[in-house]
Parts: structure tokens; C-alpha cells; sequence
């Protein structure tokens, strides 16, 4: 389906490719993929009275032992889409970092329940794939400034968690 790793990915130093994000009809579908599961797992609803919003990985974060384990692995299912759209290493090394912290803090009973819905480590893995691939920020929640844009490109301020 793709082609090996070794020829998808340029040289360590080489300048990337400047295909842009809607070149490539796989890639594309990967991208759509890779946000459609950001907004299920940390931002699918707003929370009224927090000004924040939360995905199924709270929720399954009540779950104890089993609901960590499923976010954990529905979380490499995304790094794994990110390898396929050329993320190096370094960043599935960070991804997979995002991951194990929100896995190991989220298994603490209360406390872990709370850092579930703040630390929103799908959504810092998304940002920083888009960063390393040179693509604008697309928002995950889909909202901004209360209206619904639901393919409008954001700008990134140059931090993964702004």
C-alpha cells in the first residue's frame, strides 16, 4: 500500500519534499484520519462551567486499568499514521512520549481523571506532526472564536502547546 519507509523519507539534512497536504489522495485521507480522531479523543465536547472541552479519552480515562490501555492504543494507532506521512523517529519517539505520560498520570485514580482532560496529548501529537511536516495548524476541536470551521486552517504560534 505505501512504499518502504526508507524511500518515503528524505535524508537526514535533506530540504522536504514541498508537496502540499492535498497532493497525494492517501495522504490526504491519512491527514483526515489523523484530525477526525484528535477531535473524538480530546475534544469532542465542551464542558460547560470548565471553558474546556473533552474527547473519549476522559471518558474512557474513568474506566479503571481497561480505559487508559484503549486510549493508549487508539494513540499509537495515530503515531502509526503519522509514520506512514513521514514523521521522522525523533517525533514518534516525542508522540509516543505524549502518550505514555497521559497513559501513566491517567491511571491515578481522581487526580489522573483531571489530567485527562487538560494535557490533551492526541491533540500536542497532532500539532507536532504538522509542525515537523511544514503543514498550517488545522484545528482539532473545530471551533474558534465560537464559530464552526470546520475546514479552516489555523496559523501555530510556533509552540506545540500553545
Amino acid at each position: 500500500m505505501f512504499p518502504p519507509t526508507a524511500a518515503r523519507r528524505p535524508r537526514r539534512g535533506a530540504p522536504r519534499a514541498a508537496s502540499g497536504p492535498r497532493s497525494d489522495p492517501r495522504r490526504q485521507a491519512a491527514r483526515e484520519r489523523l484530525i477526525a480522531l484528535t477531535r473524538l479523543m480530546d475534544s469532542a465536547v465542551e464542558v460547560p462551567g470548565l471553558r474546556t472541552r473533552v474527547g473519549l479519552d476522559a471518558v474512557l480515562g474513568l474506566v479503571p486499568g481497561l480505559g487508559d490501555v484503549v486510549a493508549g492504543a487508539i494513540g499509537l494507532y495515530l503515531v502509526m499514521e503519522a509514520r506512514k506521512l513521514g514523521a521522522s523517529r525523533w517525533l514518534q519517539a516525542r508522540m509516543i512520549g505524549n502518550l505514555l505520560l497521559d497513559s501513566a498520570v491517567g491511571a491515578v485514580p481522581v487526580a489522573g481523571d483531571l489530567f485527562d482532560v487538560y494535557f490533551k496529548a492526541h491533540v500536542r501529537n497532532l500539532r507536532l506532526l504538522q509542525k515537523e511536516l511544514g503543514e498550517p495548524f488545522l484545528d482539532a476541536r473545530g471551533v474558534r472564536d465560537g464559530d464552526v470551521i470546520d475546514a479552516e486552517i489555523l496559523e501555530t504560534k510556533g509552540t506545540p502547546g500553545r
